[in-house]
């Protein structure tokens, strides 16, 4: 069995999508199609930079969606394929899982470039710069990192945003918690805690005014029926209903990024070979939580014939 995961916020890089578009019409027309959606010339900054105006959430994430579909785009028209014949599951990590969701026919790339914008703009705009921040802990597990949050806390907010693999876990929450937290990573037999350079606490309680957005944003403009169906961040479980997925994504701002867990129960369903389209993020996480499975990462137009001959 196949999954398609798609990569989060860290992927994207000056220059992205450059080779893709001037090797196949189909790429050059979803970047035009998600520039036209968000009046911005978002390829210009994708291929050109500058790099500080890339890394704007509202910017990276319509950005590094844009470039996975159309990875995916000249699979599909240059290649010939399907994603639902090729794909038994999709997935993908944080704003991936709004990347995975356009794969699978739940919106429209027009759609998801605007829904990525405003969650950009939302995320940045629920906490004041400086008041939050995230670290990741190497060599930590699940257990370990729940208890340094738990320890760090101290009345703020301090908790697990992604479980990214066995031994990588992210906190996220007020800035003095966080620091805190890195300062003890050695009380909890944790190697190392870094903060990371992000511009808000994602996937915290803090971002809840974001997901208010986010549900108005759902209510207006609802995930359509699934070709292919989506292990969830929040709940590591498959999902195709479209108005449970609405509730799921409106969750999965302050919510809890389960990698490490849905790439579990996948191998666990059977899937033995993962695909990412448009990174290398993703894959070295997934061969530390599924060891046994085949990874490929999909970047460059080399990619895409060497995984077309294997498809």
């Amino acid at each position: 069995m196949r999954a398609f995961v798609f990569p989060g916020q860290g992927s994207q890089k000056v220059g992205m999508g450059v080779e893709l578009a001037a090797a196949s019409e189909a790429a050059r027309d979803v970047f035009g199609e998600v520039d036209e959606a968000l009046g911005q010339n978002l390829f210009r900054i994708m291929a050109e930079g500058p790099e500080d105006e890339l890394t704007l959430t509202e910017n990276a994430q319509p950005a590094i969606m844009a470039h996975a579909i159309a990875v995916l785009r000249v699979l599909e028209k240059d290649g010939g394929i399907a994603i639902a014949d090729k794909a038994d599951f999709v997935a993908g990590h944080s704003l991936g899982e709004y990347t995975a969701l356009c794969a699978a026919g739940a919106f429209s790339l027009a759609d998801t470039a605007r829904l990525l914008k405003l969650r950009g703009q939302a995320m940045q705009a629920a906490v004041p710069v400086g008041v939050g921040a995230m670290a990741a802990l190497l060599g930590a597990d699940i257990a370990k990192a729940t208890e340094l949050a738990q320890a760090a806390a101290q009345g703020e907010v301090c908790t697990v945003a992604n479980d990214n693999d066995p031994g990588q876990v992210v906190l996220s929450g007020h800035k003095g918690a966080i620091e805190r937290a890195i300062a003890l990573v050695k009380d909890f037999g944790i190697k190392r805690g870094v903060l990371l350079p992000v511009s808000a606490p994602f996937h915290c309680p803090l971002m809840q005014p974001a997901a208010d957005a986010m549900a108005a944003a759902f209510a207006a403009t609802p995930p359509s029926a699934l070709s292919v169906a989506l292990y969830a961040n929040v709940t590591a479980a498959p999902v195709t209903d479209p108005n449970a997925i609405a509730q799921l994504l409106v969750e999965q701002v302050t919510g809890r990024v389960r990698w490490r867990e849905s790439a579990a129960a996948m191998g666990t369903a059977g899937v033995d070979r993962f695909v990412e389209l448009g990174g290398k993020v993703l894959g070295p996480m997934i061969t530390r939580s599924v060891p046994d499975a085949g990874v490929t990462s999909v970047i460059t137009m080399a990619d895409i014939e060497a995984l077309l001959k294997d498809l």
